[in-house]
């Protein structure tokens, strides 16, 4: 698994952007992704990811 950082998460909408530690990259997720979760911006996370319909997604996404 992957570590990161919610980088935004628009509740209303059911997206946001996470930020892996080790690349800085972004990873889109999903409302889906979360598994009942909620998270907000800073959240300290795990997460998987997958191949989505517009690049890679972050799934499975668990706070730490």
């Amino acid at each position: 698994m992957k570590t990161g950082k919610v980088k935004f998460f628009i509740e209303s909408k059911g997206f946001g952007f996470i930020t892996e530690d080790e690349t800085n990259e972004d990873f889109f997720v999903h409302v889906t992704g979360l598994n009942g979760l909620q998270i907000q911006q800073h959240d300290r996370v795990v997460f998987d990811t997958q191949e989505g319909k517009k690049g890679i997604n972050a799934v499975n996404v668990q706070r730490i």
